[in-house]
């Protein structure tokens, strides 16, 4: 692992660790929800379409933001996604999609603590905004699975 000279924050292996996995995860959902907007079918897929599409585009910012973070911690970003699951319909593919959106949040609030129980405000200040976002996404898919 790298460590930046200039870095006055310190920062756990950890907590190294769990932002890698939040880069994964985020690259994952990134590339499946682009895919998924690509491939959607059907009638209801036009009220999904776009959903897929937007929230894609705010998963790779999220993905940027917290490899900035990483890297100026000390660490190397991870350019490695989490396991990509598209599915083959739409049901199959918003279910999936909530399971990892509840899994991100899950991450994210661990994240949260650990930033603050080392004193990392900046991080937690980061990971607070990505989470609410998340929660958002999360409502999105939920939402759209209600009438499929």
């Amino acid at each position: 692992m790298a460590n930046k000279i200039n870095s006055i924050v310190k920062a756990s292996p950890e907590l190294l660790d769990l932002l890698n996995q939040a880069i994964a995860r985020e690259i994952q959902v990134s590339i499946q929800y682009m895919w998924q907007h690509v491939q959607w079918g059907g009638v209801k897929g036009f009220a999904t379409r776009d959903a897929f599409q937007s929230i894609a585009v705010e998963e790779m910012k999220h993905a940027e933001k917290i490899a900035e973070r990483l890297y100026y911690l000390g660490g190397i970003p991870t350019t490695k996604p989490s396991p990509i699951f598209v599915g083959e319909s739409l049901k199959e593919m918003v279910n999936q999609d909530i399971k990892d959106e509840a899994n991100a949040i899950t991450l994210y609030q661990k994240i949260i603590a650990k930033a603050h129980a080392e004193n990392d405000e900046t991080t937690n200040h980061l990971f607070r905004e990505i989470l609410r976002q998340e929660e958002d996404h999360h409502d999105t898919f939920a939402t759209l699975m209600e009438d499929l």
